[in-house]
């Protein structure tokens, strides 16, 4: 009875042993593995390697279309696109992935290059 009043009275003069969530966030690690960010399209060159290497086949690359197409609902988060990625366009976000209401695909296209047009006069 007595041990049950000390711990009563020693939780009232200590601080709370939890965070009030919505008001106070924790930040993130370092080198947290949340969700896979994106792809930076400039630097993609189409090699495929991100989609052989992905263990849930959550990435599948078009080169002919030039487009990349990850599946946000298989991705297991692994990160292991991002660290085989030769010109490192694939990046891991910090933040975890949102509650979503919708299943969609996140589908990359790489922009195409505007022609240059030739505006010289020959004369």
């Amino acid at each position: 009875m007595f041990d049950m009043i000390r711990n009563v009275l020693k939780n009232m003069v200590s601080k709370p042993a939890t965070r009030n969530y919505p008001l106070y966030k924790r930040p993130s690690f370092k080198d947290t593995r949340g969700r896979v960010g994106g792809n930076d399209m400039e630097k993609c060159i189409f090699c495929g390697i991100c989609s052989r290497k992905c263990p849930s086949q959550a990435i599948k690359v078009n080169k002919t279309e030039k487009t990349w197409e990850i599946d946000p609902f298989k991705c297991v988060i692994c990160g292991e696109c991002a660290s085989v990625c030769p010109k490192k366009s694939i990046y891991m976000d910090e933040q975890y992935t949102p509650a979503a209401y919708r299943k969609e695909k996140s589908i990359l296209v790489q922009p195409s290059e505007p022609a240059v047009s030739d505006d010289r006069v020959i004369a």
